[in-house]
């Protein structure tokens, strides 16, 4: 059975492993590294990817699931070049320790800000990706400037 998907606006067919996880065909098929793998069971959020839009756990989303599905990664977040106003954040904010979490933390943030575009210290927390560096202050000063930029950006 053959499954098409749509990565980060490009067309796609596997015909591989229908119980392989997302993460492993973006990582080893795909040759997005961008996607890390953390703890393998959907709880730290390290894999986070957008698909039809919303933050989901790759390393658990097995590619049976996604037929005809759009899937965004870190690579597909600055189409053009143009970074989005959360990488800009984060560059801004040099909120990066070891850096092995950003990707899924800056996935999850933009996720957020489309349902929460002024979002406190609750909703921020609520994300749930974890970063062993504990870079927890950074990332909330991180999201509350996205959201600026992003709000600029709307002006």
């Amino acid at each position: 059975m053959t499954i098409e998907l749509t990565i980060n606006g490009i067309t796609r067919q596997f015909d591989g492993d229908p119980d392989m996880p997302l993460l492993w065909y973006l990582r080893d098929h795909a040759a997005l590294p961008g996607t890390k793998y953390g703890c393998g069971m959907g709880l730290c959020g390290a894999c986070s990817v957008h698909i039809d839009g919303k933050v989901q756990r790759s390393c658990v989303t097995p590619m049976s699931a996604m037929a005809g599905r759009r899937v965004t990664t870190i690579e597909g977040l600055a189409p053009e070049g143009r970074l989005h106003p959360v990488q800009q954040a984060w560059l801004e904010l040099d909120v990066a320790q070891c850096g092995y979490c950003q990707a899924g933390q800056i996935m999850a943030a933009v996720d957020l800000l489309k349902t929460t575009p002024e979002p406190d210290d609750a909703a921020i927390a609520a994300i749930g990706n974890l970063c062993r560096c504990g870079t927890y202050p950074r990332i909330r000063q991180a999201i509350r400037r996205a959201a600026e930029l992003a709000r600029k950006e709307d002006a």
